[in-house]
């Protein structure tokens, strides 16, 4: 089975804060409209924080377009929605689980 955990690094792009939202709704947009995916890992990177806020916040803000978001630092097999989600996307290897990585959120799409 192919993943359909779909993975956008907008965090070591260059992009000033905007252009990383509307890089991110666009994305989102994408996925939700061609079905293709069921996820999209985001990568935000470290950093100063402050586009892991500005994600955070546009997620929970879109909350209702999304089945769940999972923060990396809550992404690992004792969650269920990272269970479930991972199930739905075909259960793809990621590095990233269990490592407890702020760097990183997760959207499950509907």
């Amino acid at each position: 089975m192919q993943s359909r955990l779909k993975i956008i690094d907008i965090g070591h792009s260059g992009y000033s804060l905007d252009r990383a939202i509307s890089e991110l709704e666009y994305n989102v947009n994408l996925c939700l409209e061609n079905g293709n995916f069921r996820a999209i890992k985001i990568i935000h990177g470290h950093g100063t924080g402050a586009l892991r806020k500005e994600v955070r916040e546009w997620c929970n803000y879109n909350e209702g377009r999304f089945q769940s978001i999972v923060y990396g630092e809550d992404y690992d097999l004792f969650d269920k929605n990272s269970v479930e989600m991972r199930a739905d996307c075909g259960s793809p290897y990621d590095n990233d689980l269990g490592m407890k990585n702020s760097a990183v959120t997760y959207i499950w799409l509907r």
